[in-house]
């Protein structure tokens, strides 16, 4: 008799059940056990592609949590841990005396929005189990959210739990019209509100209540009275001193209802005590599995461990952690501007292709909808993405940065996106993207520069040439991006939901980076976001710019000559050695750039006597110049 072979893992591990569970699996309206959905979940999705990559994705991450722990334990070898608390403990005192308690934030999120629209259309459905989706779920009435069916879940396994699921089409210009209708009532109430989707945002009323001399809850209440008066569509709410919170409020009494957290420290702290580590907006669930294995599971249970949180910073971003503890955050709340833009791009979901041509016919679509994009919103860059994820569900880019702004022609667009696919052909696709970063704003006024701005008024100033944030190192500085980052440092962000968020963000956390890594945390969400398909269909993504291609590739030597340079004359953007910008200084001086731009400002002013006539030495005659 043969001996036993040991046991091979098991493929129901509660790790894997909990990640093929998804990532809404905390949205409203599920039931609180979901032991037997989850299970399921996973019978359903055995045997196919997206089991066994979601198996080894699961598989990685828990060899990755084995190396942090044997790093924890490393660190705490022979370490005075009673003194880094004490320390820790300082910094939580000097977080206490920042908190803010003056604002008053609202996060306003539509309930189950697609699926309440579709039943204004359509009343026969209330009280039924339906979806809206493709093949995945966008959104999932709360009919059938009681089934487990949930947003960003695979249509055939949400059939599995709910065989009586209704599957509706998207429809997406009717979405965007109540998303328009939904917004400009917010907008009555902050007029400065932060759209974050197309169903969802802040706002801060504390002017306004102040104005009107009501209180939070009775504005609150007046905002959704009003949107279900006008739109006959609910709103469930959340009212704290800052965002966070706010968020976090919003999901307490949903469907339709609203939840004002006190605004005292006492009551936030113990609010945060027991919460979930999944709940804190920015941590999904892989950063929920890494937190996990340390022993937090809750907000209360970070100040247990925050000796080894801090050993262990720059995993987990101590500061990050200790501000969710104490439930400090950004109590901000501002449109996005166009010159925090990171990104712009568009991707197309299909039906697994291997065919050469018909995979190279969806990649010149998307770029197609990338030149619209970049056209419309003025847009161009200096780095291409290509993305594509493989019938096997796994995610892979190329990328491909230039020395000059790439051309938004759909043409070059595409061409730039072939070269990166090409060399990894054959594949078989499901998804093909094109994203342009390091971004340059044409809708930006134009920097008063060079020899002409000696010739304004002795009382004007030139004004600065706006800096873009076009990477994550931009944003480094603590004024410009400490408060209102709610990611969790160290971190990649998770999957969105489906529901409202347009797929704007690139899944960086089943992301395989085989080139280099341009996945950038800072994505960026518009004042009104379009509401775009997320299945099968067009999908938008974060914005970004493309650079030009060059017909031949420069040498080291070249590339550390040639550099970007202003035109002290003209203002001009040019891509030139020294040499090559001394002659184009020449060329200007010629045509009497001088001359004319002196007339003008005389003829603005009519006073010679206040005009600065400087002359910079860098532009007389042929001198050369050095940078």
């Amino acid at each position: 008799m043969e001996p036993e072979k040991p046991p091979e893992p098991s493929q129901d591990s509660a790790s894997l059940l909990k990640r093929l569970a998804g990532p809404s699996s905390t949205k409203a309206g599920l039931s609180h056990d979901q032991t037997a959905i989850n299970r399921i979940i996973a019978e359903a999705s055995k045997g196919s592609k997206f089991y066994e990559n979601e198996k080894r994705k699961d598989k990685e991450l828990s060899e990755r949590i084995a190396k942090i722990l044997k790093q924890r334990d490393e660190a705490l070898r022979g370490v005075d841990i009673r003194q880094i608390e004490r320390n820790i403990d300082h910094l939580l005192e000097e977080l206490e005396s920042r908190r803010d308690l003056s604002q008053t934030v609202v996060h306003v999120d539509m309930d189950a929005f697609y699926c309440s629209v579709e039943l204004l259309d359509d009343p026969s459905l209330q009280g039924k189990p339906f979806a809206v989706g493709g093949g995945v779920i966008s959104t999932a009435s709360y009919e059938a959210r009681k089934f487990g069916v949930r947003s960003g879940m695979a249509t055939f396994v949400a059939k599995k739990l709910c065989p009586d699921l209704i599957l509706l089409k998207s429809n997406f210009e009717r979405y965007s019209e109540m998303s328009d209708k939904v917004m400009d009532i917010f907008e009555r109430y902050d007029p400065t509100m932060l759209a974050a989707g197309c169903d969802e945002g802040y706002l801060n009323i504390t002017k306004y209540c102040e104005e009107h001399m009501v209180d939070a809850d009775t504005c609150v209440q007046e905002i959704r009275d009003t949107v279900f008066r006008e739109t006959s569509l609910t709103v469930s709410a959340g009212i704290a001193p800052n965002k966070m919170l706010a968020k976090i409020c919003s999901d307490k009494n949903k469907p339709n209802g609203q939840y004002h957290l006190p605004f005292d420290c006492t009551s936030i702290k113990a609010f945060m005590h027991d919460l979930s580590i999944r709940k804190v907006p920015g941590v999904g669930r892989v950063n929920e599995r890494l937190i996990e294995a340390l022993g937090i599971k809750t907000c209360g249970d970070i100040f247990k461990h925050r000796a080894t949180l801090q050993l262990m910073d720059k995993q987990f971003g101590l500061v990050f952690l200790l501000r969710t503890y104490l439930g400090i955050a950004s109590n901000v709340v501002q449109p996005i501007q166009r010159e925090e833009r990171k990104s712009i791009g568009a991707e197309r979901t299909f039906h697994a292709l291997s065919n050469k041509t018909r995979i190279l016919g969806k990649l010149e679509e998307v770029a197609g909808e990338l030149e619209d994009d970049m056209v419309r919103g003025g847009w161009t860059g200096k780095t291409v993405t290509l993305k594509f994820k493989l019938d096997t569900f796994q995610v892979f880019t190329r990328a491909k940065s230039f020395d000059r702004w790439v051309s938004s022609k759909k043409e070059d667009l595409f061409t730039i996106g072939k070269e990166l696919l090409l060399p990894e052909l054959p594949l078989t696709l499901r998804l093909i993207g094109l994203r342009v970063t390091k971004l340059k704003d044409l809708h930006a006024p134009e920097p008063a520069g060079g020899i002409k701005r000696f010739f304004e008024p002795a009382n004007s100033s030139p004004r600065k040439r706006p800096r873009l944030a076009n990477n994550a190192e931009d944003c480094n500085d603590e004024d410009d991006a400490g408060e209102d980052h709610e990611s969790m440092p160290g971190f990649h962000e998770e999957e969105e939901d489906a529901e409202g968020r347009g797929f704007d963000a690139l899944d960086d956390e089943e992301q395989t980076d085989i080139s280099h890594d341009l996945n950038s945390p800072h994505h960026e969400r518009r004042t009104r976001p379009p509401v775009s398909a997320p299945g099968p269909s067009r999908t938008r993504l974060s914005d970004s710019s493309f650079p030009a291609t060059t017909s031949k590739p420069m040498s080291a030597r070249q590339a550390d000559r040639v550099r970007h340079q202003d035109c002290p004359i003209c203002g001009k953007l040019l891509e030139t050695d020294n040499k090559g910008l001394n002659a184009h200084i020449d060329f200007c001086l010629s045509r009497n750039v001088i001359m004319e731009a002196q007339t003008e400002a005389q003829s603005s002013t009519k006073k010679p006597k206040d005009l600065a006539l400087s002359w910079p030495s860098s532009a007389k005659g042929k001198r050369k110049r050095k940078r």
